[in-house]
Parts: structure tokens; C-alpha cells; sequence
């Protein structure tokens, strides 16, 4: 499949890819990140669209590094293809999002318009399913399928083979697919099904909100090492928290892990259990509301390590797409808003508060779970 410049799949080179982190109507900040990601050896660069505005700044963009291959991600507006499509290389739209814009149309006839839309401007699809978004009937058509610890697995394969057959339906080929979760085994399991049933689509593998370095690239690598190295993979994505000038070490990242894959380095990697404390946070990307975000999580992550023992999760996400939705499966949750921090307790809401404050909060909350699961033990 051709994205701009780079082919994926067919027994091309796997092509590493990064996202901006920059504000799309930052212009001269997004060029700078833009170059900088595309320099570091990414064959796609991503960047976030909300606005007609974004909009208008992305087709600057794209003037100023016209040698990158930009991928724009259409989140809850399928429609913004029709303003986005000429000016990038590949647009990705999420299922789950797909349902529950124009609830009254079929899903199939939404698919069909970015479709000839996508067509229309020469621009590849990625269709891109997250297990923790997966669209509400699909899930509950798959409730209890899969066996514990790869719950959701199913409803997400499924939902990324049913989008393939519309896109198919539409005479639409030049698509690539992703299946994505924040733990390895997941990405793993569901990557192995897919590609058997449909090994003729390429497929993008990321571990989404995979966190910091170095945990972030460990649970990448696990779920890279095992998938690449049996045929199954044909771009990547290293999704890692990290301060916005430092974005291209995911490409770093991925370059590496592929150059040990190749070499058949396969480096001794800590075994992905579920025991001990995990915390998920999501890449640093545009999306994010207040750049605090990066140094909450890593706060949160220095404040927690005295819970290290413990069988806890704990998520950080930094906007309000991902954010609510995203924590709900954690033990504890924070999403980020511009000037103050939701913490969640699994779904329920625990209140609003000053990134000063929220992290004093946190650490009562992890007391008293750890507390209350030592009293029952």
C-alpha cells in the first residue's frame, strides 16, 4: 500500500512512524516538530486536526516540509475528511468513534464516504481500533469471549474485520489496520488473530499509551519482538510520554527495536505479568491541553514507586479524548484538562483539582486501596 512517498506491506522495509505534539495552529512549532520527527528517519508523520482552523494551519504545514508524509486523524468528525484529505498522505478514523457520530446513518455508509473521499485526493485509509473504544454494540456481541486478561480481544479483531469488509464492499484497497491496547499481550494476541484471518491488509502495531521510557519502550519492544519476528507487522509506532522536544526518540525508539529485530537481536526483556504496579499514560501529542501533563506523569510515577509490589494500575491521560474513557479499566485515573486534573476512581468520578494539588489526592487514594485489599487479603 502507498502512503505518499514510503509503501507498507508487500515485503517493504517496515516504516516507522511518529505524531507531533505541537499545536496544529502553533505553525512555526508544528513545521519544527514536523522536520525534526521526519529527520530522525519517521516515513509518516502524524499531526491532530479538530477545526477548520487546524485546517488551515496543517495545509501551511505541509507547504513548509513538503518532503514529509503527513497522516491526519479525523477523531469524532468523519466529515473533516472532506478539508483534510488534500493536504495529507493518509487519513485514520477509529471505529468506535464512527458510531457514535450520525447515529441515524449506517455505519457502512460513513465508511463508504471517507472512502471516495480518500480516493478522490490519492490518500490511504488507516483504520484504527483501540480495545478501550471499541464501539459499544461490538462489545457487547463479544462480552465474555475471551479468556481473562485479554478481555475485549475479540470485539476488537472483529470490529477491525468487519471495517475491512466496508472498506472492500466500497472498492476501497489501499488501507492498513491497527489494533491497539495499553498492555502487551493484548496488542500481541489481537495482531496474531487479524493476521490470520486477513493477511493480505498491512498492519500498524503500537502499544498504545505505553507510557515513559523506559517501562514504555519495554512493553513496545515485548509486543514487537513477538509479532515482527513472526511476519506480523509492516509499520510501527513507539507511543511514549515525553517532553515535546524530544518526540523523535520514538522514532529512535522504533529504529532500534526493528534494527535488533533484523539482526536477530532479541534482547532479554522483563516478562509482561500482571503483578505490581503498572501505570499507562498516553503520548504527548497535540491533543494535550496543558503541556503539565507531561511532568504530572512523571511525577505521578516518582510518588508511586513505594507501590511498586503492588497489583495496581494507574492511567494518565492527557486530553479529553482519551481521557475519560481510557481510565475507566484503571485502578485509578487521571485525565488532564487545561487548568485542572479529573481523578477517577475505575469509573467513578472522584472530582476535579489544581495540577498542585491533584498528586496529594492521588497518593490518599493509592493509600487506601492498598489498605483495603491488604484487610481483605
Amino acid at each position: 500500500m502507498r502512503v505518499g512517498s514510503v509503501t507498507i506491506g508487500g515485503g517493504a522495509p517496515v516504516v516507522v512512524q511518529s505524531m507531533a505534539a505541537t499545536r496544529t495552529q502553533d505553525v512555526d512549532a508544528t513545521v519544527a516538530q514536523a522536520r525534526m520527527i521526519h529527520e530522525a528517519g519517521a516515513g509518516l508523520v502524524r499531526v491532530a486536526v479538530d477545526s477548520r482552523r487546524d485546517v488551515e494551519c496543517l495545509a501551511r504545514v505541509r507547504e513548509a516540509v513538503p518532503e514529509a508524509n503527513f497522516v491526519v486523524d479525523l477523531q469524532e468528525s468523519y466529515r473533516l475528511v472532506t478539508q483534510v484529505a488534500p493536504h495529507v498522505d493518509k487519513v485514520r478514523y477509529n471505529p468506535g468513534h464512527l458510531y457514535h457520530h450520525e447515529k441515524d446513518k449506517p455505519v457502512a455508509e460513513k465508511v463508504a464516504f471517507i472512502a471516495e473521499t480518500a480516493a478522490k485526493h490519492d490518500c490511504a485509509i488507516r483504520v484504527g481500533v483501540n480495545c478501550g473504544s471499541v464501539d459499544p454494540d461490538m462489545d457487547a456481541r463479544h462480552a465474555g469471549a475471551d479468556e481473562p486478561g485479554l478481555e475485549g480481544v475479540t470485539a476488537m479483531v472483529e470490529s477491525a474485520l468487519d471495517h475491512c469488509r466496508m472498506l472492500d464492499d466500497a472498492g476501497f484497497t489501499r488501507y492498513v489496520v491497527s489494533l491497539k491496547d495499553s498492555d502487551p499481550r493484548k496488542v500481541i494476541a489481537g495482531n496474531r488473530r487479524f493476521a490470520e484471518a486477513r493477511p493480505d491488509v498491512p498492519l500498524h502495531l503500537g502499544v498504545t499509551e505505553a507510557g515513559m521510557p523506559p517501562e514504555g519502550v519495554i512493553k513496545t519492544r515485548i509486543a514487537f519482538e513477538q509479532l515482527l519476528s513472526r511476519g506480523v507487522g509492516d509499520t510501527i509506532r513507539v507511543s511514549l510520554t515525553l517532553p515535546f522536544a524530544e518526540k523523535w526518540r520514538e522514532v529512535e525508539a522504533g529504529r532500534a527495536i526493528l534494527d535488533d529485530i533484523e539482526a536477530g537481536r532479541f534482547r532479554s526483556v522483563p516478562e509482561f505479568l500482571d503483578g505490581g504496579l503498572n501505570i499507562i499514560s498516553c503520548p504527548s501529542c497535540s491533543r494535550v491541553e496543558n503541556e503539565a501533563f507531561i511532568e504530572l506523569a512523571q511525577d505521578v510515577k516518582a510518588m508511586t514507586a513505594y507501590a511498586k509490589e503492588h497489583d495496581i494500575t494507574i492511567a494518565v491521560m492527557g486530553c479529553r479524548v482519551n481521557g475519560p474513557g481510557e481510565t475507566d479499566d484503571a485502578d485509578l485515573g487521571l485525565w488532564c484538562a487545561p487548568t485542572f486534573v479529573n481523578l477517577k476512581r475505575g469509573e467513578e468520578e472522584l472530582g476535579a483539582y489544581p495540577y498542585d494539588e491533584v498528586l496529594g489526592r492521588l497518593r490518599a487514594e493509592l493509600d487506601a486501596l492498598i489498605a483495603g485489599r491488604s484487610a481483605t487479603s
